[in-house]
């Protein structure tokens, strides 16, 4: 069978709840690909009338708001301890360097971590279980979830939709390629804003480092 006329067949119940589903687990602490699945759908739904990007947009931002609302009360109940334990199971995503960098982002930034944190990958996994740990208050965690969780995720599906509709011709006649060229500039419009972000959170990372040079005194 024909990959596109396999792909007509794809019930869009199933796309939605795929969607949801990864980016709530990835939202709540769990290490999943949620932006590459959200893409993947986005582009998806440029090509199958079946899928409509509004209800998309829609079960992502809601699994990106519930994700992180169950995290940060995952987060709050659990303390410290909860990071240690993620850190022996996830060393790569939990370890002591990224909990340090996620850390002083929220200490810098404050609930604006949370909203620019749905834009990095690292942040966006910390930002509901960081937050319940650090005790935000929860109105200023659920606004930025709220704000942070529709922008990332209504903004996403709408540009890579967008890309997709425009490179339907190509997508059609040369599919590899086409497909291939789609997801590159899909992810370049991401890249500023991530880009944005990192920079930001490194800025900051160095101004709290201490100065070379300078020893502690004794007491």
């Amino acid at each position: 069978m024909h990959i596109q006329e396999w792909l007509e067949t794809v019930p869009a119940i199933s796309v939605y709840l795929l969607v949801g589903i990864v980016i709530g687990l990835e939202s709540l602490g769990i290490p999943l690909p949620g932006e590459i699945v959200l893409i993947s759908a986005a582009l998806l739904a440029a090509g199958h009338d079946g899928i409509n990007p509004w209800i998309l947009g829609a079960c992502a931002s809601a699994g990106a708001v519930i994700g992180d609302s169950i995290g940060y009360a995952i987060g709050r109940k659990g303390g410290r301890p909860l990071l240690a334990w993620l850190g022996g199971k996830f060393p790569r995503h939990f370890g002591e360097g990224q909990i340090a960098l996620a850390e002083r982002s929220f200490h810098k930034w404050g609930m604006w971590a949370v909203f620019f944190g749905r834009f990095v990958a690292l942040l966006r996994i910390f930002a509901g279980p960081l937050a319940g740990v650090l005790h935000m208050p929860y109105w200023k965690f659920l606004t930025a979830n709220l704000l942070g969780g529709i922008v990332w995720a209504g903004g996403t599906t709408a540009v890579i939709y967008s890309v997709g509709v425009v490179a339907e011709a190509w997508l059609k006649r040369f599919s590899y390629l086409g497909l291939a060229i789609a997801v590159l500039i899909g992810l370049a419009s991401m890249l500023v804003i991530k880009n944005r972000a990192k920079k930001a959170a490194a800025q900051s990372t160095a101004r709290s480092a201490p100065e070379p040079g300078i020893v502690p005194a004794a007491d």
